[in-house]
Protein backbone atom coordinates (compact mmCIF):
# COMPACT_ATOMS: atom_id res chain seq x y z
CA UNK A 1 0.00 0.00 0.00
CA UNK A 2 1.18 3.56 -1.00
CA UNK A 3 0.80 5.16 2.39
CA UNK A 4 2.13 2.57 4.56
CA UNK A 5 5.71 2.51 4.41
CA UNK A 6 8.30 0.59 7.89
CA UNK A 7 7.31 3.52 9.96
CA UNK A 8 4.13 4.51 9.78
CA UNK A 9 0.81 2.10 9.01
CA UNK A 10 -2.14 3.75 7.89
CA UNK A 11 -5.43 2.38 9.55
CA UNK A 12 -8.22 3.49 8.09
CA UNK A 13 -8.99 0.82 4.94
CA UNK A 14 -11.47 3.15 3.40
CA UNK A 15 -9.21 6.01 3.14
CA UNK A 16 -6.66 3.68 1.70
CA UNK A 17 -9.07 2.09 -0.72
CA UNK A 18 -9.98 5.63 -2.11
CA UNK A 19 -5.91 6.62 -1.72
CA UNK A 20 -5.69 3.51 -4.40
CA UNK A 21 -7.88 4.79 -6.64
CA UNK A 22 -6.50 7.99 -6.55
CA UNK A 23 -2.94 6.96 -7.16
CA UNK A 24 -4.07 4.53 -10.02
CA UNK A 25 -6.02 7.82 -11.71
CA UNK A 26 -9.68 5.99 -11.14
CA UNK A 27 -12.11 8.23 -10.52
CA UNK A 28 -13.26 9.02 -6.78
CA UNK A 29 -17.04 9.50 -6.45
CA UNK A 30 -19.26 11.26 -4.45
CA UNK A 31 -19.33 9.52 -1.61
CA UNK A 32 -15.37 9.04 -1.26
CA UNK A 33 -15.41 12.59 -1.41
CA UNK A 34 -17.63 12.89 1.38
CA UNK A 35 -15.59 10.43 2.80
CA UNK A 36 -12.02 12.30 2.80
CA UNK A 37 -13.65 15.21 4.28
CA UNK A 38 -14.86 13.70 7.34
CA UNK A 39 -12.11 10.79 7.64
CA UNK A 40 -8.65 11.69 6.63
CA UNK A 41 -6.12 12.76 8.37
CA UNK A 42 -4.48 16.36 6.27
CA UNK A 43 -1.67 15.00 6.12
CA UNK A 44 -3.05 12.54 3.74
CA UNK A 45 -5.32 14.89 2.10
CA UNK A 46 -1.94 16.43 1.39
CA UNK A 47 -0.11 13.47 0.00
CA UNK A 48 -3.34 12.84 -2.39
CA UNK A 49 -3.46 16.74 -3.58
CA UNK A 50 -0.12 16.83 -4.15
CA UNK A 51 -0.05 13.73 -6.61
CA UNK A 52 -2.75 15.12 -8.89
CA UNK A 53 -1.15 18.37 -8.83
CA UNK A 54 2.42 17.55 -9.75
CA UNK A 55 0.43 14.56 -11.77
CA UNK A 56 -1.33 17.59 -14.01
CA UNK A 57 1.16 20.80 -13.52
CA UNK A 58 4.08 19.18 -12.29
CA UNK A 59 5.78 21.40 -10.27
CA UNK A 60 4.81 24.87 -11.90
CA UNK A 61 2.98 27.36 -10.09
CA UNK A 62 1.08 30.18 -11.88
CA UNK A 63 0.31 34.12 -11.42
CA UNK A 64 -0.21 36.76 -13.98
CA UNK A 65 -0.33 40.50 -14.32
CA UNK A 66 -3.80 41.84 -13.68
CA UNK A 67 -5.76 44.20 -12.25
CA UNK A 68 -9.63 44.54 -11.43
CA UNK A 69 -12.13 47.17 -12.17
CA UNK A 70 -15.26 47.31 -10.02
CA UNK A 71 -17.75 49.01 -11.60
CA UNK A 72 -20.37 49.46 -9.06
CA UNK A 73 -21.46 47.89 -5.28
CA UNK A 74 -24.88 48.82 -6.08
CA UNK A 75 -26.75 45.84 -5.98
CA UNK A 76 -30.55 44.51 -6.76
CA UNK A 77 -29.56 41.57 -5.23
CA UNK A 78 -29.68 40.91 -0.89
CA UNK A 79 -27.47 38.13 0.02
CA UNK A 80 -27.17 37.33 2.93
CA UNK A 81 -23.36 36.95 3.20
CA UNK A 82 -22.49 40.08 0.96
CA UNK A 83 -20.52 42.60 2.92
CA UNK A 84 -20.30 44.75 -0.52
CA UNK A 85 -23.60 45.51 -1.59
CA UNK A 86 -25.16 49.45 -1.14
CA UNK A 87 -28.35 50.24 -2.59
CA UNK A 88 -29.35 53.14 -4.99
CA UNK A 89 -28.42 56.63 -3.12
CA UNK A 90 -26.43 54.74 -0.76
CA UNK A 91 -23.59 56.89 0.28
CA UNK A 92 -21.17 54.00 0.87
CA UNK A 93 -22.16 53.02 -2.83
CA UNK A 94 -20.32 54.12 -5.91
CA UNK A 95 -21.52 53.48 -9.60
CA UNK A 96 -18.10 54.71 -12.29
CA UNK A 97 -18.59 56.07 -15.70
CA UNK A 98 -17.38 53.90 -18.86
CA UNK A 99 -14.87 57.36 -18.66
CA UNK A 100 -13.84 56.88 -15.14
CA UNK A 101 -13.58 52.84 -16.03
CA UNK A 102 -11.64 53.74 -19.11
CA UNK A 103 -9.13 56.27 -17.05
CA UNK A 104 -8.57 52.91 -14.68
CA UNK A 105 -7.29 51.14 -17.76
CA UNK A 106 -4.92 54.10 -19.03
CA UNK A 107 -3.49 54.61 -15.53
CA UNK A 108 -2.06 51.00 -16.73
CA UNK A 109 -0.33 52.40 -19.94
CA UNK A 110 3.21 51.25 -20.12
CA UNK A 111 2.86 48.83 -17.88
CA UNK A 112 2.89 44.98 -18.85
CA UNK A 113 -0.19 43.94 -17.04
CA UNK A 114 -2.35 41.10 -19.51
CA UNK A 115 -5.27 40.48 -18.17
CA UNK A 116 -8.22 42.87 -16.79
CA UNK A 117 -11.04 41.36 -14.40
CA UNK A 118 -14.17 43.44 -14.02
CA UNK A 119 -16.58 42.31 -11.94
CA UNK A 120 -19.25 43.77 -9.48
CA UNK A 121 -22.78 44.73 -8.16
CA UNK A 122 -25.83 43.99 -10.43
CA UNK A 123 -27.09 47.50 -10.99
CA UNK A 124 -31.03 48.16 -11.63
CA UNK A 125 -29.90 50.28 -14.74
CA UNK A 126 -27.09 48.99 -16.50
CA UNK A 127 -27.66 46.37 -19.71
CA UNK A 128 -25.64 44.51 -22.26
CA UNK A 129 -24.99 47.46 -24.08
CA UNK A 130 -23.75 50.06 -21.63
CA UNK A 131 -21.15 47.36 -20.41
CA UNK A 132 -20.24 46.44 -24.23
CA UNK A 133 -19.42 50.22 -25.03
CA UNK A 134 -17.15 49.85 -22.24
CA UNK A 135 -15.25 46.95 -23.77
CA UNK A 136 -15.50 47.89 -26.82
CA UNK A 137 -13.54 50.93 -25.48
CA UNK A 138 -11.06 49.30 -23.70
CA UNK A 139 -10.16 46.94 -26.72
CA UNK A 140 -9.89 50.69 -28.87
CA UNK A 141 -7.43 51.81 -26.08
CA UNK A 142 -5.73 48.75 -25.23
CA UNK A 143 -6.30 45.54 -27.86
CA UNK A 144 -3.47 43.44 -26.49
CA UNK A 145 -5.27 43.21 -23.07
CA UNK A 146 -7.65 40.24 -21.75
CA UNK A 147 -11.48 41.36 -20.92
CA UNK A 148 -11.97 38.65 -18.30
CA UNK A 149 -15.36 39.96 -17.05
CA UNK A 150 -18.74 39.66 -15.51
CA UNK A 151 -20.01 36.85 -13.32
CA UNK A 152 -22.92 34.38 -14.57
CA UNK A 153 -25.10 36.42 -12.24
CA UNK A 154 -24.25 40.20 -14.14
CA UNK A 155 -24.80 38.49 -17.41
CA UNK A 156 -27.94 36.79 -16.70
CA UNK A 157 -29.89 40.42 -15.46
CA UNK A 158 -27.42 42.38 -18.22
CA UNK A 159 -28.67 39.66 -21.26
CA UNK A 160 -32.23 39.64 -20.30
CA UNK A 161 -32.20 43.66 -19.54
CA UNK A 162 -31.35 44.08 -23.04
CA UNK A 163 -34.18 41.07 -24.43
CA UNK A 164 -31.41 39.34 -25.57
CA UNK A 165 -31.40 35.20 -24.62
CA UNK A 166 -28.06 33.83 -23.85
CA UNK A 167 -26.49 32.41 -26.66
CA UNK A 168 -27.11 35.25 -28.40
CA UNK A 169 -26.09 37.84 -25.43
CA UNK A 170 -23.08 36.29 -24.79
CA UNK A 171 -22.15 36.09 -28.57
CA UNK A 172 -22.75 39.80 -28.53
CA UNK A 173 -20.20 40.49 -25.87
CA UNK A 174 -17.59 38.18 -27.43
CA UNK A 175 -18.42 40.34 -30.58
CA UNK A 176 -17.68 43.35 -28.22
CA UNK A 177 -14.62 42.31 -26.60
CA UNK A 178 -15.32 40.26 -24.00
CA UNK A 179 -12.36 37.27 -23.84
CA UNK A 180 -13.29 35.25 -20.86
CA UNK A 181 -15.56 35.21 -17.46
CA UNK A 182 -14.84 34.47 -13.79
CA UNK A 183 -16.80 31.95 -11.45
CA UNK A 184 -18.15 34.16 -9.03
CA UNK A 185 -21.54 33.96 -8.34
CA UNK A 186 -21.70 29.64 -7.46
CA UNK A 187 -22.01 30.00 -4.34
CA UNK A 188 -23.02 27.22 -3.41
CA UNK A 189 -25.27 24.64 -5.74
CA UNK A 190 -27.58 23.32 -3.50
CA UNK A 191 -30.96 24.19 -3.36
CA UNK A 192 -30.69 23.68 0.66
CA UNK A 193 -28.35 26.35 1.07
CA UNK A 194 -28.83 28.46 -2.02
CA UNK A 195 -32.01 29.65 -0.59
CA UNK A 196 -31.12 30.61 2.98
CA UNK A 197 -27.61 32.48 2.10
CA UNK A 198 -28.49 33.90 -1.84
CA UNK A 199 -32.73 33.07 -2.37
CA UNK A 200 -32.68 36.15 -5.04
CA UNK A 201 -29.90 35.91 -7.32
CA UNK A 202 -29.19 33.70 -10.42
CA UNK A 203 -30.18 30.19 -9.70
CA UNK A 204 -27.91 27.00 -9.76
CA UNK A 205 -29.29 26.04 -12.88
CA UNK A 206 -29.26 29.94 -14.51
CA UNK A 207 -25.62 29.73 -13.59
CA UNK A 208 -24.35 26.62 -14.98
CA UNK A 209 -26.13 27.11 -18.15
CA UNK A 210 -24.82 30.60 -18.69
CA UNK A 211 -21.07 28.57 -18.18
CA UNK A 212 -22.41 25.98 -20.64
CA UNK A 213 -22.95 28.44 -23.01
CA UNK A 214 -20.09 30.66 -22.78
CA UNK A 215 -18.30 27.34 -23.31
CA UNK A 216 -19.87 26.36 -26.22
CA UNK A 217 -19.65 29.88 -27.85
CA UNK A 218 -15.95 29.72 -27.17
CA UNK A 219 -15.67 31.80 -24.12
CA UNK A 220 -13.45 29.71 -21.30
CA UNK A 221 -14.49 30.31 -17.46
CA UNK A 222 -13.59 29.67 -14.30
CA UNK A 223 -15.43 28.17 -11.62
CA UNK A 224 -15.62 29.21 -7.45
CA UNK A 225 -17.16 27.96 -4.25
CA UNK A 226 -18.25 29.97 -0.77
CA UNK A 227 -17.32 27.56 1.32
CA UNK A 228 -16.98 27.69 5.19
CA UNK A 229 -20.63 29.15 6.41
CA UNK A 230 -23.69 26.81 6.72
CA UNK A 231 -23.01 24.28 4.16
CA UNK A 232 -22.02 20.74 5.25
CA UNK A 233 -19.30 18.38 3.58
CA UNK A 234 -21.92 17.08 1.41
CA UNK A 235 -22.83 20.61 0.15
CA UNK A 236 -19.05 21.10 -0.78
CA UNK A 237 -19.57 17.89 -3.12
CA UNK A 238 -22.59 18.34 -4.70
CA UNK A 239 -21.34 21.86 -5.91
CA UNK A 240 -18.12 19.91 -7.11
CA UNK A 241 -20.03 17.74 -8.92
CA UNK A 242 -21.87 19.56 -10.49
CA UNK A 243 -18.90 21.25 -11.86
CA UNK A 244 -17.47 17.70 -12.72
CA UNK A 245 -20.22 17.22 -14.67
CA UNK A 246 -20.14 20.23 -16.63
CA UNK A 247 -16.73 19.94 -17.46
CA UNK A 248 -17.04 16.55 -18.82
CA UNK A 249 -19.43 18.11 -21.61
CA UNK A 250 -17.49 21.52 -22.28
CA UNK A 251 -14.28 21.11 -20.96
CA UNK A 252 -14.65 24.76 -20.85
CA UNK A 253 -13.44 25.90 -17.16
CA UNK A 254 -9.54 26.92 -16.74
CA UNK A 255 -9.61 27.30 -13.39
CA UNK A 256 -11.22 26.20 -9.52
CA UNK A 257 -11.44 29.14 -6.96
CA UNK A 258 -12.57 28.05 -3.38
CA UNK A 259 -13.91 31.53 -1.61
CA UNK A 260 -13.40 31.62 2.02
CA UNK A 261 -16.71 33.10 3.82
CA UNK A 262 -15.59 36.19 5.72
CA UNK A 263 -17.87 37.41 8.25
CA UNK A 264 -17.10 40.84 8.78
CA UNK A 265 -20.12 43.22 7.61
CA UNK A 266 -22.66 41.10 6.55
CA UNK A 267 -25.61 39.54 8.37
CA UNK A 268 -23.96 36.01 8.76
CA UNK A 269 -21.57 37.53 10.99
CA UNK A 270 -22.55 35.38 14.30
CA UNK A 271 -20.91 32.52 12.28
CA UNK A 272 -17.71 32.11 12.93
CA UNK A 273 -14.52 31.72 10.34
CA UNK A 274 -13.02 28.43 9.55
CA UNK A 275 -9.58 27.57 10.72
CA UNK A 276 -6.41 27.46 8.82
CA UNK A 277 -7.13 22.95 8.91
CA UNK A 278 -10.49 23.49 7.25
CA UNK A 279 -9.08 25.73 4.34
CA UNK A 280 -6.23 23.22 3.76
CA UNK A 281 -8.93 20.44 4.05
CA UNK A 282 -11.12 22.30 1.06
CA UNK A 283 -7.99 22.97 -1.18
CA UNK A 284 -7.25 19.56 -0.81
CA UNK A 285 -10.04 17.47 -1.39
CA UNK A 286 -11.14 19.92 -4.20
CA UNK A 287 -7.83 19.09 -6.48
CA UNK A 288 -8.40 15.30 -5.75
CA UNK A 289 -12.29 15.44 -6.83
CA UNK A 290 -12.04 17.97 -10.03
CA UNK A 291 -9.91 15.79 -11.80
CA UNK A 292 -10.89 17.37 -15.18
CA UNK A 293 -10.38 20.94 -13.54
CA UNK A 294 -6.52 21.71 -14.72
CA UNK A 295 -6.33 24.40 -11.91
CA UNK A 296 -6.78 24.97 -8.71
CA UNK A 297 -6.50 29.01 -7.58
CA UNK A 298 -5.47 30.01 -4.29
CA UNK A 299 -6.70 33.96 -4.34
CA UNK A 300 -3.95 35.50 -1.70
CA UNK A 301 -5.36 38.55 -0.75
CA UNK A 302 -8.40 36.30 0.70
CA UNK A 303 -5.74 33.85 2.49
CA UNK A 304 -3.41 36.38 3.32
CA UNK A 305 0.18 35.22 1.90
CA UNK A 306 1.73 32.74 4.44
CA UNK A 307 -1.22 30.04 4.18
CA UNK A 308 -1.57 30.91 0.30
CA UNK A 309 2.64 29.57 0.00
CA UNK A 310 1.03 26.59 2.45
CA UNK A 311 -1.74 26.04 0.09
CA UNK A 312 0.58 24.95 -2.30
CA UNK A 313 1.32 21.92 -0.54
CA UNK A 314 -2.54 21.15 -0.52
CA UNK A 315 -3.32 21.02 -4.72
CA UNK A 316 -3.24 24.34 -4.96
CA UNK A 317 -0.87 25.54 -7.95
CA UNK A 318 -2.09 28.97 -8.79
CA UNK A 319 -1.94 32.27 -6.68
CA UNK A 320 -3.94 34.39 -9.06
CA UNK A 321 -1.59 37.53 -9.74
CA UNK A 322 -0.54 40.87 -8.80
CA UNK A 323 -4.21 42.53 -7.98
CA UNK A 324 -2.89 46.06 -7.42
CA UNK A 325 -5.51 47.54 -4.49
CA UNK A 326 -8.44 47.94 -6.66
CA UNK A 327 -10.17 45.62 -5.57
CA UNK A 328 -12.50 45.87 -2.60
CA UNK A 329 -14.85 42.42 -2.41
CA UNK A 330 -12.48 40.80 -0.28
CA UNK A 331 -11.14 43.79 1.77
CA UNK A 332 -14.96 44.81 3.16
CA UNK A 333 -15.55 41.66 4.32
CA UNK A 334 -12.66 41.42 6.32
CA UNK A 335 -9.47 39.85 4.18
CA UNK A 336 -6.15 39.85 5.27
CA UNK A 337 -4.83 42.32 3.19
CA UNK A 338 -6.60 45.71 3.05
CA UNK A 339 -5.02 46.89 0.20
CA UNK A 340 -4.42 43.77 -1.78
CA UNK A 341 -1.09 44.31 -4.26
CA UNK A 342 1.96 42.27 -5.05
CA UNK A 343 4.82 43.19 -7.60
CA UNK A 344 5.79 40.34 -10.10
CA UNK A 345 9.37 40.05 -7.24
CA UNK A 346 7.05 39.62 -4.66
CA UNK A 347 5.04 36.49 -6.12
CA UNK A 348 8.10 35.35 -7.63
CA UNK A 349 9.62 34.88 -3.88
CA UNK A 350 6.75 33.88 -2.29
CA UNK A 351 6.59 30.86 -4.98
CA UNK A 352 10.36 30.39 -4.90
CA UNK A 353 10.56 30.04 -1.11
CA UNK A 354 8.81 26.60 -1.19
CA UNK A 355 10.54 25.64 -3.78
CA UNK A 356 8.24 25.75 -6.69
CA UNK A 357 8.49 26.97 -10.18
CA UNK A 358 6.92 30.32 -10.82
CA UNK A 359 5.56 30.99 -14.20
CA UNK A 360 4.06 33.93 -15.41
CA UNK A 361 0.87 33.18 -17.74
CA UNK A 362 -1.65 35.12 -19.30
CA UNK A 363 -5.32 34.37 -18.72
CA UNK A 364 -5.56 31.22 -20.61
CA UNK A 365 -2.48 29.67 -18.78
CA UNK A 366 -0.27 30.30 -21.85
CA UNK A 367 3.09 30.50 -20.23
CA UNK A 368 4.93 34.06 -21.04
CA UNK A 369 8.04 33.56 -18.68
CA UNK A 370 9.43 30.82 -16.26
CA UNK A 371 11.31 32.53 -13.56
Amino acid sequence: MILNNKDYKYTDKEVEKIANKVFSNIRITEEDGIYLFKNAELGILGILANYVREKINGNNTYFNRNFHIEPTNICIYDCEFCSYKAKVNDPNGWDYSVSQMLDIVKSYDGKPVTEVHIVGGVHPNRDLFYYGELLQKIKKHRPDIHIKAFTAVELDFMIRKAKFGINEGLLKLKEFGLDSIPGGGAEIFHPEIRKHICDTKASTNQWLDIHEAAHNNGIASNATILYGHIEKYEHRIHHLNKLRELQDRTNGFNTFIPLKYKKENNRMSEIREVNTIEDLKNFAVSRIFLDNIPHLKAYWPMLGRDLTQLSLSFGVDDIDGTIDDTTKIYSMAGAKDKKPKMTTLQLVELIKNVKRIPIERDTLYNTIKKY
